[in-house]
């Protein structure tokens, strides 16, 4: 098996093998396409020059692995970074956890709803945000969840809405209680990021959110997608309320290199 890092000539080779799973393969096709400048992506190659798997390296610190066993095995030897945060196959995770050691491991599954699937519950006004509401969206997002936002800022928030991200929320008394954004794309539509306020939680406020990205982004062409960690129930029941099913399920960790 071949290990080589994506190059022009094997372009085409890359986007006829992810366009057939284009939910299983997003951050490949939508990093590699509008954050090249911050991707790496390696290929590894069988014997007769088809991809049996793909590891994606962003901005020096998040991975995604893909194809079989071996392939994996293969790219993870290639993986020279102390610190990682890695989203794999299951069956992926004991040659992870040979290299790394966890600090956080997590199921995660990405959630796909097609266009006349929805089931669209909106009983809150949710308005379309903009710059003057980052820093409410920051902290919410840091409350809501300090593992995974814990560190985002007001600028984080307003970079994102720059290079094309939406954010839409629920407001009460003028203060916003409940977020989420999304990414449109030729292939399908991501919402990235749904949070609420913990004392306002409950209250229908996230469910109308989502139907509100959903009725906005969800096209008959393409079907619009979320990542969800498994154990969150919560989540998931907003969600497939909403029309939304389980279509892939990965082993995320954060960790760092084993000493030898």
């Amino acid at each position: 098996m071949e290990i080589t890092p994506l190059k022009p000539p094997l372009e085409p080779l890359f986007w006829r093998t992810i366009s057939q799973d284009i939910p299983h393969h997003y951050f490949f096709a939508f990093d590699w396409k509008y954050r090249r400048d911050q991707t790496k992506i390696f290929l590894a190659l069988d014997d007769d020059g088809k991809i049996d798997g793909m590891m994606l390296i962003y901005r020096g610190e998040i991975v995604n692995l893909r194809g079989s066993t071996e392939a994996a095995k293969a790219l993870l030897e290639k993986l020279d970074m102390e610190k990682v945060e890695i989203q794999a196959l299951e069956e992926h995770k004991p040659y992870i956890l040979e290299k790394y050691e966890p600090m956080a491991t997590h199921g995660m599954m990405v959630m796909l709803l097609r266009k006349g699937e929805e089931k669209l519950h909106i009983k809150h006004l949710v308005v379309e945000l903009d710059v003057s509401d980052a820093e409410q969206i920051a902290t919410i997002m840091k409350t809501a969840d300090p593992e995974f936002w814990g560190e985002v800022t007001t600028q984080d928030i307003m970079e994102g809405m720059n290079r094309g991200a939406k954010w839409f929320g629920v407001k009460t008394d003028g203060k916003l209680v409940s977020v989420g954004n999304a990414w449109t794309t030729e292939w399908v539509s991501l919402i990235g990021i749904v949070a609420t306020s913990e004392k306002h939680r409950n209250l229908g406020y996230a469910t109308s959110v989502v139907s509100t990205i959903v009725k906005e982004f969800l096209a008959e062409q393409f079907p619009t997608i979320i990542f969800v960690r498994s154990e969150n129930v919560p989540a998931i029941h907003v969600y497939e309320k909403i029309g939304f099913r389980q279509y892939r399920k990965y082993f995320f960790m954060r960790g760092i290199r084993r000493k030898s």
